[in-house]
């Protein structure tokens, strides 16, 4: 059986070009590399936007790495004893988190060591898949809003999202009205509130705001919601959208379950890697719901191509200005591109996800994967 080595990670900053808040300039990646006792090396990491990478650092530094070290290096067959391992700090959330790190390199190794792609290793499915464009706008004016939207339009993009979530609904109505009317009426609308409202806020925003034709309201709850998500899906015809802040499977079933959600956005690195996603894949393809997946195209991508066919044609979320690879954080060219709205993946072993060694001035590491 093979077997892992060692697991080192590195913590470090990548600065956004687009800030998504006054406090959110850049984003953390925890850059893993895993060495298999065949001598086969991956590449992986761990990702928090603005809160917590210290803590992801320390948990994959201090438990997982060497937790790690002996157990089979085949990512299936390593990743539940892993889960099981650090559960007594919690589920998900930072130890899923945390956890994606080492499974995102087994996955890569594991690919690698056969001259494949991941999307080869798993079974690609499909040459592309469409993407959106998406963007943290809420703090825009209209004018820049509506500019980002021409960008998007520019860009071939056929489905673009907003944010929502201002104190008061007409301005909601106001620049969701604007942007529809930019759109025009063939292009896909959809806006994400971002957990800021409660069920009587949301049933009205959502009955002022669903005259504009929009294909989903994302993240409308807090997100651990799961009784308020079931009640307001019974009240409005709006498909809801959530799952960037799921964390866990079996999390997932419970809202599908209880009709909560008609569309799910399972974050990769959230839910714990590729290992888990695939799972969460299978839960939604059981409930007939559609699967986009939250962020990362880079990431995200590679996996859309390998996923089976569903009723509702898969989209893969392009955050303007945040792509690794658009960010100058990547070692090696970016995996996959995004033209005329379509992702398609470049050749490259593995992930390609390789981290350069420095990105910002207040970077730390303690290994150099």
């Amino acid at each position: 059986m093979t077997t892992i080595r060692s697991l080192t990670s590195r913590l470090q900053r990548v600065p956004l070009t687009r800030p998504w808040a006054a406090d959110v300039t850049s984003v953390g990646v925890i850059a893993t590399h895993v060495v298999r006792s065949d001598g086969a090396e991956g590449w992986g990491f761990s990702w928090s936007p603005q809160i917590g990478a210290s803590a992801v650092h320390a948990l994959l530094d201090h438990d997982i790495a060497t937790a790690a070290v002996g157990r089979s290096a085949t990512p299936v067959e390593c990743w539940q004893g892993m889960w099981e391992h650090l559960h007594e700090a919690g589920g998900g959330g930072i130890t899923t988190i945390a956890l994606a790190g080492l499974d995102l390199a087994l996955w890569d190794a594991e690919a690698r060591s056969s001259g494949l792609s991941v999307s080869e290793s798993i079974g690609r499915r499909r040459e592309r898949v469409r993407t959106y464009g998406s963007g943290v706008n809420l703090h825009y004016s209209l004018d820049d809003l509506l500019a980002q939207v021409q960008r998007w339009i520019d860009a071939g993009f056929e489905a673009v999202k907003i944010k929502v979530g201002k104190p008061d609904i007409a301005e909601d109505v106001d620049r969701v009205g604007a942007v529809r009317e930019l759109l025009g009426p063939d292009r896909g609308l959809m806006i994400d509130a971002n957990q800021r409202w409660d069920l009587a806020r949301a049933t009205a925003s959502v009955e002022a705001l669903s005259r504009f034709d929009l294909a989903w309201i994302e993240e409308p709850l807090r997100a651990d919601d799961l009784d308020g998500h079931t009640e307001l899906a019974r009240r409005i015809d709006v498909p809801i959208a959530l799952g960037e802040n799921l964390h866990t499977a079996h999390r997932f079933g419970d809202f599908l379950r209880a009709g909560a959600a008609q569309i799910v956005q399972p974050n990769i690195v959230r839910v714990g890697g590729i290992t888990p996603f695939l799972r969460i894949a299978e839960v939604a393809a059981e409930h007939g719901v559609a699967l986009h997946p939250h962020l990362l195209p880079e990431l995200s991508g590679q996996l859309a191509l390998s996923l089976p066919d569903t009723a509702a044609e898969m989209l893969v979320e392009d955050v303007e200005d945040a792509g690794f690879g658009a960010l100058g954080a990547l070692a090696d060219p970016s995996p996959v591109t995004v033209a005329d709205g379509w992702l398609t993946e470049n050749a490259h072993d593995g992930l390609g996800l390789r981290f350069s060694p420095v990105l910002s001035a207040d970077a730390s590491s303690r290994d150099q994967a």
